[in-house]
Order: structure tokens, then C-alpha cells, then sequence
């Protein structure tokens, strides 16, 4: 099923047409606003309660488990920075994630940053297939993936299969012997999640009391992300008060 999966998307993928991401054509938008629904369905019901709960912990703690969330993502970074060439930033992200692993216990505070080594551009396949030249496709939302196209589809499977973290907590051996357990991977995925949500409830709160249309104020704002984070560039605060830290994670 996952090899039937990824051929398929793929094909659509390869055989798409040239568009600005700015154009990118809404090709299924009665099922895309379902999934929108459902997606905002559970946020409501299931995701931001936790994520409210979640931010009860002490600032310090959330910043602490924050710092190790990103060093960990300094595994899909890396390889992504090399494929595009960016053999300068790779070398930083390598010492930073070093450093913060040993002298940071597992990345829990960032001792890189103070001495001078500061964070570098987050990089996912995604990011590299469209610098590679292969445009979007259509504009789709996935059910609890959220929105998403083609590209950035495979992006995310390639993603998981080409996780060095993933190999050390899933493979059937790892450099420590043996694997942690696909358990340890799927809860560090939860808490990424918990924690980005809890960091952005005012921001989506804005958006659910300033837009007109939501679908379509998160499909902009998931748009003009993807390709901020391809030029590597970033923008001032939007008219929805979401801000580039705001929503430095929509994907």
C-alpha cells in the first residue's frame, strides 16, 4: 500500500504543470474543504485541549523540550542541506547538534547558540525537490495532515523513511545496539505537535475571529510559508497577526 501510495504520488507529481505556488490550482476543493473540516474538527476537540494543558508546564520545561524538539529535527535538516548544496550550513547544523547533544544534554538547552554558532535554516525534502525544480501540483489537504500538495507530500514520506532519528528508533539495529522503539519516535512526533500548537493558540485564534474564509486563509498561509522557506527568506507580520514565528512550522 505505501509503494502503491508513493508511485502514484509520484506520477502526479512528475506530470504536473509549471505554476507559481501563488496559482496553485485548488483541484479537488469540495473534498479538500471536508478534510479541512474534519482537521479542524479534531484541532478543536482533541488537539488544542492538550495543547492548553501543555502549556501549563513551567515556561522553563516548554522552553527545554522546544530546544531538544529542534535539535532532533537537525537530522532531516542536514541531509537536506547537503542535497541543496548548502555544504556551509550543514557544517553548523552538524556542530550545533554535537554540541547541544553532549554539553546540552540531548539538545534540552542550546550552549551552541551562545557560543556563536547560531541556528541555521530548517530544510525538509520537500524544500529540496522544489530546488531541484519540481513544482507543487495541485493545492491538497490531508485528513490530521493538514495542507499539503504532491511534492511536499513525498517530501514528507521521504521525510520519514530518511529520518536518521527514525532509523535509530525504528531500524532493527542502531550504532547503540538495540532500536529504542517505534514508541519513542511516534511520542517525539506527539509532543512536536503539542508543542507547536500550544506555541500558536492566539495566533489561530486570530485567524478563526479576522478571516472571512478560513479555508482559504490557511491555504495562503501554508502557500507563501512553502516558499519563504525555499527562498530561505521571511516576512513581517501578516494581516491575520500570524507572524513568521508564529507559524514557522506550517508544512
Amino acid at each position: 500500500m505505501k509503494k502503491t501510495l508513493l508511485a502514484f504520488t509520484f506520477l502526479v507529481l512528475f506530470n504536473s504543470k509549471t505554476i507559481y505556488a501563488s496559482n496553485l490550482p485548488d483541484c479537488s476543493e469540495s473534498i479538500n474543504r471536508s478534510f479541512f473540516a474534519f482537521n479542524m474538527a479534531v484541532d478543536k476537540y482533541f488537539i488544542k485541549p492538550i495543547a492548553e494543558i501543555y502549556n501549563v508546564l513551567p515556561v522553563e520545561a516548554r522552553s527545554s523540550i522546544n530546544n531538544a524538539l529542534l535539535n532532533i529535527e537537525t537530522t532531516i535538516s542536514v541531509p537536506n542541506q547537503i542535497l541543496q548544496g548548502n555544504f556551509g550550513e550543514a557544517v553548523i547544523s552538524i556542530s550545533r547538534f554535537v554540541i547541544n547533544s553532549t554539553i546540552g544534554i540531548l539538545g534540552l538547552f542550546d550552549p551552541a547558540t551562545a557560543l556563536g554558532l547560531e541556528k541555521t535554516n530548517r530544510e525538509d525534502f520537500g524544500q529540496t525537490l522544489a530546488v531541484w525544480g519540481i513544482d507543487h501540483g495541485c493545492y491538497v489537504v490531508a485528513p490530521f495532515l493538514g495542507p499539503t500538495s504532491p511534492r511536499d507530500l513525498v517530501g514528507r514520506i521521504v521525510g520519514i523513511y530518511g529520518d536518521y532519528f527514525y532509523m535509530v528508533t525504528t531500524g532493527d539495529k542502531t550504532v547503540l545496539g538495540e532500536n529504542l522503539g517505534d514508541t519513542v519516535y511516534w511520542v517525539t512526533e506527539g509532543t512536536d505537535l503539542i508543542n507547536f500548537r500550544s506555541q500558536n493558540i492566539k495566533s489561530s485564534e486570530n485567524l478563526e475571529k479576522n478571516s472571512l474564509d478560513l479555508y482559504s486563509t490557511y491555504k495562503s498561509l501554508y502557500l507563501q510559508r512553502r516558499e519563504n522557506l525555499i527562498k530561505n527568506s521571511k516576512r513581517a507580520e501578516n494581516q491575520y497577526g500570524a507572524s513568521e514565528d508564529d507559524w514557522k512550522k506550517i508544512k
